[in-house]
């Protein structure tokens, strides 16, 4: 059996290296049956990296808002019709009433011109809580959040973001000073860290925070009533549960009757993030079978090749017959050359897609994500392309008469 064994990787070892002596003879040739492999595999792998990339990229965005989280904000089916704003009972009713909430924050926002070390910068206030940072997932790295005292009584005290510790501090003091924002002076407590995304959209880390009090003192005028308040619900709990819940207590408390519109709004971050996947799952899965398409098309062109090579060496393969070499042999070595061929194209469509896909990530702004899987499920596709489609032509050479074949000129 051992004997048999060598014997057989002898065999394909010989045959490996007839199939590569045969491609270098044609070195052009070879290349331009392979493009359609190179193409189809780079086309492949680079749509389904920037997929990738894109989901992730819009989940971070999207985590930005906070995970389990409900948003609701006023909102009128009529936009000339102002919806009437939600105040603090609103808030504490929807945190005591219903089962699942972890805690509620409302937040008032506002734009305003920033002043520190005679440089200004125009940038959006938001009044907050602990309870808001933490729903909200923002985190302070830098000083730290509003203590109690300061949000009961609505001091001026104010946490940045990195973009305002950019434009108007010097990045080694920013904690303890004093800035003016507005008509309000107020001293920088903490930093918070990068964010992708926030509620109102726009940039995240242009934003000033003030204790919720403050600003609605002395900025919005009105010490109640806030523009929109988020929830952070238990995981644990069915969304859509804790959703129509909250929708039905807070009908009955704005007194909408049936058969009227809610004058709210609620966004899930939950229903968001599943919504993002699956419409970019999809529009990857359908671009990538566009792509896969050059690999058919690569695949008949390998046939197409092997088929005339099969013809042009016709009384090679007869001398091989006449000679004592075995029909199986024949047909192994014409398979090899396809699959060495489809290898080959898959290998440099690898690397093509690598660099592309860095390119294009870095050019889209996305992340760039290698996935190890797809590449080697592309190299695996390939060499199976090779094999199906090499193994019409190599059982043509087989079946080739010695005696015809050598009369063949």
């Amino acid at each position: 059996m051992l004997q048999n064994l060598r014997l057989r990787l002898g065999m394909i070892g010989a045959t490996m290296l007839l199939a590569l002596r045969e491609i270098r003879r044609h070195l052009l040739r070879s290349f331009l049956t392979t493009l359609g492999i190179i193409i189809g595999v780079a086309a492949v792998i680079t749509m389904v990296t920037l997929g990738q990339g894109l989901t992730a990229d819009v989940q971070e965005q999207v985590s930005g808002l906070g995970s389990d989280v409900f948003i609701v904000f006023p909102q009128q089916a009529d936009p000339n019709v102002a919806p009437p704003p939600f105040d603090e009972a609103d808030i504490r009713a929807v945190e005591n009433q219903i089962a699942g909430i972890e805690n509620t924050a409302g937040s008032v926002s506002t734009n305003v011109t920033a002043f520190h070390n005679g440089q200004d910068w125009s940038t959006s206030l938001e009044g907050a809580d602990g309870e808001f940072f933490a729903a909200q997932s923002i985190d302070v790295i830098e000083g730290r959040e509003f203590n109690a005292e300061e949000e009961a009584r609505g001091e001026s005290v104010c946490i940045v973001g990195p973009k305002v510790v950019e434009e108007i501090f010097v990045a080694d003091r920013v904690i303890g000073e004093d800035m003016r924002v507005g008509n309000v002076s107020c001293q920088v407590v903490g930093v918070i860290d990068e964010r992708s995304n926030s509620v109102g959209g726009g940039d995240a880390n242009d934003v000033i925070f003030m204790p919720l009090k403050t600003v609605q003192r002395r900025f919005i005028g009105n010490a109640d009533n806030v523009q929109f308040f988020v929830v952070k619900y238990d995981p644990a709990y069915a969304s859509s549960v804790i959703q129509q819940q909250l929708i039905d207590l807070l009908r009955e408390r704005r007194v909408i009757q049936d058969g009227e519109d809610n004058d709210f709004n609620i966004v899930d971050t939950a229903e968001i993030n599943d919504t993002v996947n699956t419409v970019t799952g999809t529009m990857t899965a359908v671009v990538t079978m566009i792509a896969a398409i050059s690999l058919l098309v690569g695949g008949i062109g390998i046939m197409n090749i092997m088929l005339v090579s099969v013809t042009e060496r016709t009384r090679e393969i007869g001398i091989r017959l006449a000679i004592g070499a075995l029909a199986r042999e024949v047909r192994l070595q014409f398979l090899m050359e396809a699959v060495v061929l489809c290898c080959f194209g898959g290998l440099i469509g690898i690397l093509l897609a690598l660099g592309l896909s860095i390119v294009l990530a870095g050019v889209a702004d996305l992340p760039f994500i290698f996935d190890p899987a797809v590449n080697i499920l592309s190299f695996v596709f390939s060499a199976i392309m090779g094999i199906i489609f090499g193994y019409y032509p190599a059982h043509r050479a087989s079946k080739l008469d010695p005696i015809d074949a050598l009369r063949h000129e």
